[in-house]
């Protein structure tokens, strides 16, 4: 009866083991790297000689947790994270941003060029008179004057009407200067669009539009009577006149042309008695369009220059909103 068992117990034992050795080909081939090279799977890397695993040997139980780290096998869990799923941490020795090189966000958009500035771009103490460079130089006095105060990032445009102007039609001051809104050096509202822009005196903060103030902040009427801001436009800030002596040849001569007939507005309003004086836009013509600086307050002046009658040749310049 012994001799049964056993026989039977070796033959069980046999059949095992041959199903063992059958199953041997269908088993994945380990590398020496570590990574399983099965037929579904491609190693990368290079491959070192194929270990053909025992089944004689077993598996090993499962290692005790002793609270240490786990056995990763030799791999770096951090290569197991996906891309998109790294934690980012900043490079310590990485440049910071230089705060000096911010862009200006004031809200500063509008002024009248200064006198200061005026005579120092001509170059001469009487100013431009009537030649700013046409519209394109006009621009430019507005652009090079903003940049010395940090605003040179935006586009301004001088407050001027021309007969001919970039495309050979008449050109209008009041749709060269975006929509606004406009503030001023001080960051006080001077209009908010427009229709702001249509009185008398733009409807924005009284403190500024009764004495609009140059690229400073300061009050223009701190020169004395420089009230005159030549802008070729009537109320509604388009051409007053199809002549071009009424532009000062569309703003490119500084001779003995224009005599009453360049219209200018009013940087503050004149308060005469007839009522007259706070347009801002088309108030009266000036005297011509020679250089020119008067700062005094003698009713309409003497002479052909741009400034006789009360001013030197300023331009009311506007940001385009951003």
């Amino acid at each position: 009866m012994r001799l049964l068992t056993f026989a039977i117990a070796l033959s069980f034992a046999h059949g095992c083991l041959d199903d063992t050795n059958a199953n041997s080909d269908d088993m994945a081939v380990i590398d020496t790297d570590g990574a399983a090279n099965t037929d579904d799977a491609s190693v990368t890397g290079e491959a070192g000689p194929d270990v053909t695993v025992d089944p004689d040997d077993g598996v090993d139980p499962p290692p005790k947790d002793d609270g240490g780290p786990p056995d990763t096998g030799g791999i770096d869990p951090d290569a197991l994270v996906p891309p998109d799923m790294a934690v980012f941490v900043p490079d310590p020795d990485a440049a910071l941003p230089d705060p000096d090189a911010a862009v200006d966000e004031r809200l500063f958009s509008f002024f009248v060029t200064s006198l200061e500035a005026i005579r120092e771009l001509s170059g001469s103490e009487d100013g431009f008179g009537g030649d700013f460079g046409g519209l394109e130089g006009a621009d430019e006095i507005c652009q090079t004057i903003a940049e010395g105060v940090g605003m040179g990032h935006k586009t301004w445009r001088a407050f001027l009407s021309v007969v001919e102007g970039p495309d050979g039609e008449p050109a209008h001051a009041i749709d060269r200067i975006g929509g606004g809104p406009w503030y001023d050096a001080n960051e006080r509202l001077v209009a908010e669009n427009l229709e702001g822009l249509s009185g008398d005196r733009p409807d924005g903060d009284r403190q500024s539009v009764m004495d609009l103030p140059t690229e400073h902040g300061v009050p223009v009427s701190s020169y004395g009577d420089a009230h005159d801001v030549p802008t070729g436009s009537d109320r509604d800030g388009r051409l007053a006149r199809n002549d071009r002596e009424s532009t000062c040849n569309d703003w490119t001569s500084s001779e003995a042309i224009g005599q009453n007939q360049i219209m200018c507005g009013h940087s503050f309003p004149r308060r005469a008695a007839t009522g007259r004086g706070a347009n801002w836009v088309s108030d009266h013509p000036l005297r011509g369009c020679t250089p020119g600086v008067n700062l005094l307050q003698n009713g309409p002046g003497r002479g052909d220059c741009i400034g006789c009658s009360g001013g030197y040749g300023a331009l009311y310049c506007f940001a385009l909103a951003l």
